[in-house]
């Protein structure tokens, strides 16, 4: 998708080395593992993320410009007379703060962020809805006393705020490492001059194959505490925590905070809870610790963090515990702020260690999307209720079950991590960008277990038999196209991210796609006009996928395609991406009640699409627009993109088919196929690569990166051997040597990954803002391709490529954008595509043994 530029102004280098766990950072400059600290530099003379949109492309602005005028006028609309968001915001884009690191939280109820240094900074607890600020407030203290005396306080933070004078900031970077293998994530702070280092581990519980667990709005911070000096040494780890997430919200008044302990089974947890009592969403977040013997846990219910501090400050440093005063506190008035304070303290030995835990959990179970028209409830309330009231017991369940937790994480983990055949930067590429699975505006919802088909999207949830048992059991996921771009489950770009929830949370891939099937039955005659084009044309049409769900600033699921820029329904991948992930998740899942149920509506989008193959060739013609994901890349006539799509998805209809008994389906594609293939040959394949298009502009020769993905994704489902190949092996790695020769290796040196356009003289195609930038999650999914065609170090190093630009040269730590170009210019930060690179792993998993794939033989399971 296609929105504003901008220009890295001043780099945060970032590397990620996956042994040691280390991700040293350092302003400005590349610094290398093994002993780096974390730095604490300030970036100046630049402001960091400002825009560049006056020294973009011209094709940029010739863009821009195009669209200025209707863009502005519905752009005003929305955000100045309905104040809501844009669903792209091409005039107050999110800038750029190379300060991220792991997010917290479970799947679907919210994200909280924690940059490298420790601050919390990103938080994502409205569906879809993010607010971009440090609250300074929320920090760890660290109290260390000896022989009854405090011999260092300190906020383990190395800012220097000029609010809560009274506290001692400015903790020295060089005795700091931060480091982070998502979902958890490690800072070690050796203590100057006292013979104490403390390792701080957080805990997500983000766990493959689980739908309880991994739906828990819970963050962990298990504190272990070496003390090598030769005297024991009281320890005290406080974390303070203010009512609210730093938004105007927080002074609105009538929050309040109180204290609360919880016991069951023998185990008791304490701590207090910060009702923030706004009209809409209301939650509660819990600051919390465990009991355990040798562990005192204290609090303070409430304070001013807009004050100085002082009182809390000093009744820590007086014995290293706090107050701990009784009852509720009064609610606060419009204007005023509250905070509150959880302390745990243990008495750590000489030449011994410690271990203090504790939590941090918010409890938002109903929520409402912009429009406000229906209550939902959470994935977590099935099994914490729904009443607002669930704060402790998610805390007891934490602090409790994190060891289970992370035993399963290490035992998901470890085989990657030990195979000394996979570079260590993809290990850490690999889990970490995972991290947009919950911070990609996610939301997973439960549905009543009264819910009804038409509750749902109307008339076609009737013909889905098995729509409302899969939903009911595991509910309705969705996440946005990008942090930037508001729009749930884009299509055309889950096709790409769908690799890594099929993978790892197959259950909820299954989820979204009976969503969008129900989506394809149904069609929205509202009349609408779009931006770019200016035409007029109704929302959805019937038997035509969506292209995405909805807005969350709107009501998804029930208004879908929040997508303005073009009338998708001409366009000609999204109807193909459908049939290739219903037969994908098939052949990985064997789910045969699933393929039942999608085999009607893969039947009714291909006979949508037959429309496109205008001269009944057995292929598809673009229409001369930029009708598919590329959509600011004009393509006309026969394409290597979306015409190896039509024909992959032909072939998987076959098989399709051939599986379920439908013998005439199968005659009617296979013959199809057999044309399509001959005239995909004759149109675009030119001795060493598939042309862009067959129109015979000045640019249809060009090479373009992604010309395989109708391959990639065969190769995925084993149709890409001996006589199931639909593509001629010899064309296909010929294909790939030259995209690595051309849009690798002459492209920034071949250290950026592949640009998406090049030009046969090895120049970047330059004739669109997209043919000129590299996508990471296509160079992720190209790597796939490669490593599939036995091209794996090819592979690896084309996808390192991305992997080095975006997490190091380019400071972008849990934010991966869309796409970058070689001077340092990115667009839409924090994107849903990069999640491909798990179709990597998929590939190398595949080269020692496949899944076992439906065979001629195993036709119609579901009837015997």
């Amino acid at each position: 998708m296609l929105s504003s530029y901008s220009q890295v102004q001043h780099c945060c280098c970032l590397q990620i080395c996956w042994k040691s766990l280390y991700l040293p950072l350092r302003w400005g400059r590349c610094v290398h593992p093994g002993g780096s600290r974390l730095g604490s530099v300030q970036p100046t003379g630049e402001q960091l993320g400002e825009r560049a949109l006056p020294g973009a492309s011209s094709t940029v602005r010739v863009y821009l410009m195009g669209t200025a005028a209707l863009y502005f006028k519905w752009w005003y609309k929305k955000t100045r007379i309905e104040k809501k968001s844009a669903f792209i915001d091409l005039l107050c884009a999110v800038p750029l703060q190379q300060i991220y690191g792991c997010p917290l939280g479970g799947i679907g109820g919210g994200t909280i962020t924690r940059g490298w240094r420790g601050e919390f900074c990103r938080w994502q607890l409205n569906p879809g809805k993010y607010h971009y600020e440090t609250v300074i407030t929320d920090q760890f203290t660290v109290c260390l006393r000896r022989k009854g005396q405090t011999v260092y306080q300190q906020v383990l933070s190395v800012e220097k705020p000029s609010a809560l004078q009274g506290w001692n900031w400015g903790y020295c970077g060089r005795y700091a490492f931060y480091h982070a293998l998502y979902p958890r994530a490690w800072m070690v702070y050796e203590l100057p001059g006292q013979n104490v280092v403390l390792t701080c581990r957080q805990i997500s519980p983000v766990i493959p194959h689980d739908y309880k667990d991994s739906s828990l709005p819970v963050g962990v911070f298990i504190w272990e505490v070496e003390n090598n000096s030769e005297e024991p040494v009281d320890v005290s780890i406080m974390f303070t925590l203010q009512n609210g997430t730093g938004t105007k919200g927080d002074g609105s008044g009538g929050h309040w905070n109180e204290p609360f302990a919880l016991q069951d089974g023998g185990e008791r947890v304490t701590g207090v809870l910060l009702h923030h009592c706004t009209p809409i969403n209301p939650f509660t977040f819990a600051v919390a610790a465990r009991e355990k013997a040798g562990t005192v846990i204290t609090h303070l219910t409430a304070f001013d963090p807009a004050g100085s501090g002082r009182d809390v400050w000093q009744d820590l440093l007086q014995d290293g515990k706090l107050e701990s005063p009784i009852g509720k506190s009064k609610r606060t008035q419009k204007g005023e702020v509250t905070a509150a304070a959880v302390c745990a303290s243990c008495m750590v030995p000489a030449r011994g260690h410690g271990t203090l835990e504790l939590a941090l959990v918010w409890d938002m179970p109903r929520v409402h999307f912009g429009s406000k028209e229906r209550l939902h409830l959470r994935r977590y309330t099935r099994f914490f209720g729904s009443n607002g009231d669930a704060a402790p017991a998610l805390s007891h369940y934490a602090l409790t079950h994190y060891k289970e937790w992370e035993k399963k994480i290490e035992a998901w983990q470890k085989p990657i991590l030990e195979d000394s055949q996979l570079p260590s930067w993809y290990k850490s590429a690999l889990f970490n960008e995972l991290y947009f699975m919950t911070d990609g505006g996610t939301i997973w919802l439960d549905l009543p277990p009264d819910c009804l088909p038409q509750d749902l999207q109307g008339p076609g949830a009737a013909k889905l038999s098995h729509l409302l048992p899969v939903l009911r059991e595991y509910g309705r996921f969705a996440y946005l196209e990008g942090q930037e771009y508001r729009m749930y489950n884009t299509y055309d770009v889950h096709f790409y991210a769908s690799f890594a929830l099929v993978m790892l949370w197959p259950k909820l891939q299954i989820s979204l796609q009976y969503d969008i099937a129900v989506t394809v039955l149904n069609e929205d005659m509202q009349p609408r006009q779009y931006l770019v084009c200016g035409k007029t044309a109704q929302v959805k049409l019937k038997n035509v996928v969506p292209h995405d769900i909805g807005d969350p600033d709107d009501e998804p699921w029930q208004r879908v395609n929040a997508y303005l820029m073009h009338d998708t329904a001409n366009w000609k991948d999204l109807n193909l991406k459908f049939v290739l992930q219903v037969y994908r998740d098939y052949y990985l899942t064997h789910d045969a009640l699933y393929l039942q149920d999608m085999w009607p509506v893969c039947q009714a989008v291909m006979e949508s699409e037959l429309k496109f193959d205008t001269d009944n060739d057995g292929l598809i013609e673009n229409g001369g627009t930029a009708d598919q994901t590329y959509d600011a890349w004009v393509v006309n006539g026969a394409s290597a993109y979306c015409g190896g799509l039509w024909l992959a998805a032909v072939r998987m209809m076959c098989e399709m088919a051939e599986v379920l008994g439908d013998a005439e389906t199968q005659q009617k594609y296979g013959a199809i196929l057999q044309k399509g293939k001959e005239s995909f040959e004759r149109l675009l394949w030119n001795g060493k690569y598939y042309n862009y298009d067959s129109s015979g502009s000045s640019t249809s020769s060009s090479i373009m990166s992604d010309q395989c993905a109708g391959q990639w994704f065969l190769g995925a489902c084993g149709l890409d051997q001996k006589e199931l190949e639909v593509f001629p092996k010899s064309h296909i790695v010929s294909a790939l040597k030259t995209i690595f020769e051309k849009n690798v290796m002459s492209f920034a040196g071949g250290t950026m990954g592949a640009v998406n356009g090049m030009r046969p003289d090895g120049v970047p195609d330059t004739s669109s803002v997209q043919s000129s930038e590299v996508w990471v999650g296509v160079v992720y999914a190209l790597a796939a391709t490669m490593i599939q065609e036995g091209l794996v170090q090819e592979g690896f190093h084309t996808a390192e490529g991305c992997y080095r630009t975006v997490w190091e040269n380019l400071g972008m730590a849990f934010q991966t954008p869309e796409a970058y170009c070689e001077k340092k210019v990115y667009r839409s930060l924090a994107y849903m595509r990069p999640l491909s690179i798990w179709s990597m792993q998929l590939a190398l998993e595949s080269k020692t043994r496949r899944p076992p794939s439906p065979t001629p033989t195993q036709k119609n399971p579901l009837h015997p």
